[in-house]
């Protein structure tokens, strides 16, 4: 399925077998989360974008062929791929293990092309490995959701009371992580998403209501997954002296102007980018001891356009993931 404008529908498309070069495998895609940011790339609202571009960042399949100089995989592995695809690994902040802020690096789905395919390249390097007991439906979310998810999470430190604005895919994973390590989740969903609430409380959330409402005790920490810029004062004014709002998001609207008062007692404000390998390897590790349980609506390969506008809409509990060929796991 391949995007040849931004603000324009995917396309059906007959492409060339992609052939692997050094360094590079091929993967026959079993599986494809929906992510927020392919509706961002899609939608025009993340710019220069790789065009043609086959979107999709959160790739489970399995190993067809190798590159030259490939020695980490074998065929018949299986895989994901996730949305960081490359980087330098000279500048300061590769060799400084924040290889996620690397100004060379490319990203699978944006920069070359991603999982709405039936087969797909990937550097072997950034290929990670996925952990048993989850079938390749259920393992997709974990590649952006969880990985992007995880990364914000670890920024709120030792937070107990843990607020989540905006229930999707993101915040379905970490609450379970959360409520597996002892903390208290808030969920934060539009006032009148009586689902998302219900979804929120049967994940372990304590309680669960309106984003820009008040939360019932001061937060710790929050996390915000909704590309709303009106919700970090909203957050903010959530949080207990000392806490932090963490920004999650790839894209956000615009942040409104607010009183310094709702920053001052040392209130944090931060933003999560992109993420590493390293960060991959821990979640994926983690994900089977709590464990985690993806809930996922299925669409075909076909469909995922639709898929892109559910989520849009708001109209996917959990997880959308496209699938093409399902493996064992």
């Amino acid at each position: 399925m391949v995007l040849e404008r931004q603000r324009s529908p995917l396309r059906a498309s007959e492409l060339p077998e992609p052939a692997p070069g050094p360094g590079e495998v091929a993967i026959a895609v079993a599986a494809c989360g929906v992510c927020r940011t392919d509706l961002h790339i899609v939608d025009g609202e993340l710019s220069d974008p790789k065009l043609p571009l086959v979107p999709g960042h959160q790739v489970v399949g399995r190993v067809i062929e190798l590159g030259a100089g490939v020695e980490e995989l074998r065929a018949g592995d299986r895989v994901g791929v996730p949305w960081l695809a490359s980087t330098c690994g000279r500048c300061a902040y590769c060799t400084g293990g924040r290889e996620n802020l690397c100004p060379f690096a490319t990203f699978t789905g944006y920069s070359v092309d991603g999982g709405y395919a039936e087969r797909m390249l990937a550097r072997a390097a950034y290929c990670l490995t996925l952990p048993d007991g989850f079938a390749d439906l259920e393992a997709a979310p974990l590649l952006c959701a969880g990985l992007i998810g995880y990364r914000a999470y670890r920024f709120t430190a030792d937070a107990m009371r843990l607020g989540l604005y905006g229930f999707g895919a993101a915040a379905h994973v970490i609450a379970q992580v959360a409520v597996h390590e002892g903390r208290r989740v808030f969920a934060f969903v539009r006032g009148d998403d009586t689902a998302s609430r219900d979804f929120a409380l049967s994940l372990g959330a304590e309680w669960a209501g309106d984003s820009l409402g008040p939360a019932p005790e001061p937060l710790d920490a929050a996390i915000i997954f909704a590309p709303a810029g009106e919700l970090v004062p909203a957050a903010l004014r959530n949080t207990a002296p000392g806490g932090t709002v963490v920004c999650a998001g790839i894209h956000m609207s615009d942040i409104p102007s607010f009183p310094y008062e709702l920053l001052w007692r040392e209130r944090t404000v931060r933003s999560v980018a992109n993420l590493t390998r390293q960060d991959g390897r821990d979640f994926l590790a983690l994900a089977p001891k709590v464990p985690v349980r993806t809930h996922v609506e299925r669409f075909p390969l076909e469909a995922a356009g639709d898929a892109l506008d559910r989520l849009r809409r708001g109209d996917v509990q959990g997880a959308a993931v496209i699938t093409v060929a399902e493996t064992a796991p």
